[in-house]
């Protein structure tokens, strides 16, 4: 295996597992989006709603873009955003254990947009 095969094989697996943990979080809140139950914590002061709808974004549209390569560095900066928010602002106050999840899908993700999609994406850069 060559080397440049490993490294499109690891970006591959970068960028496709983390999303689709990241999906996992964001699955519920589109169901609560579809159903009509818009009651949501409001961490930027922006409503409830417009925060719901900003996660559904970062959690489920973006992460289905990084998945299969579209877009991917422009589709992991909600991701990022969302991330930041979460960990600094939603789990300022907690202590580590509680936004480590946020701090680890930050640093994947920005990983992701620093390198790219690699060679098994849409993009294929």
């Amino acid at each position: 295996m060559t080397k440049k095969l490993k490294s499109d094989i690891g970006l591959a697996v970068l960028r496709i597992l983390p999303s689709a943990f990241l999906l996992s979080h964001g699955i519920p809140k589109l169901q609560k989006l579809l159903n009509g139950d818009f009651e949501f914590a409001d961490p930027i002061g922006i409503g409830a709603t417009p925060s719901l709808f900003l996660a559904v974004i970062g959690e489920v549209i973006c992460p289905i873009l990084v998945i299969i390569g579209y877009k991917t560095r422009w589709a992991t900066l909600p991701i990022l955003i969302l991330m930041v928010v979460a960990a600094f602002i939603v789990h300022g106050s907690d202590p580590f254990g509680r936004k480590e999840l946020a701090l680890l899908y930050l640093v994947c993700f920005a990983v992701i947009m620093l390198l790219g999609p690699g060679r098994y994406s849409i993009d294929k850069k």
